[in-house]
């Protein structure tokens, strides 16, 4: 390790390349189908047994859009269309950087695939209270991405209007 451009980064001594490592992407759908939010149960980390919106890596040869759908349909059985970004996650000792978009099913039928063990739509005010991960043995990426679903489906915690 040396410094390099400001911060102490890995290089090979011998030619200079220096090592970069920088945060894949991850693309997040949050699908509203029949009024209902989509979220998956995952069962691969970050935070297996968590519901959450589908989400999954970038691969090479696709954008992060065409990601975002291919992983919703992966994980869920539902072709979706994208309605607009919705914000964008990253954290300094996160080794991803989440895109989230909102989006709609058009078509399709909810049915549990890849690293999703349950589909689950949820009306308004509906949405699985889940407590955050244990300190002793989650970890620090666990506890940002609950942040993140936190956030992300806040609008969807709340009862909708004129409704206990």
């Amino acid at each position: 390790m040396s410094l390099i451009h400001g911060r102490e980064r890995e290089h090979c001594p011998a030619c200079g390349v220096v090592v970069y490592r920088n945060p894949a992407p991850i693309g997040m759908a949050l699908v509203e189908r029949d009024r209902q939010l989509v979220l998956i149960r995952r069962t691969a980390p970050p935070l297996p047994g968590y519901w959450a919106p589908p989400a999954g890596h970038v691969e090479l040869g696709e954008s992060v859009a065409e990601a975002t759908i291919r992983e919703a349909r992966e994980e869920t059985g539902l072709e979706i269309v994208l309605d607009g970004l919705l914000d964008v996650y990253s954290h300094g000792d996160a080794d991803v950087l989440i895109v989230t978009y909102r989006a709609r099913a058009t078509g399709g039928e909810p049915k549990a695939g890849d690293d999703a063990g349950e589909v689950g739509l949820f009306t308004r005010g509906r949405i699985p209270i889940q407590p955050p991960p244990d300190e002793s043995n989650g970890t620090a990426l666990d506890r940002w991405f609950y942040g993140v679903i936190q956030e992300v489906t806040a609008p969807w915690r709340e009862a909708p209007t004129g409704h206990p």
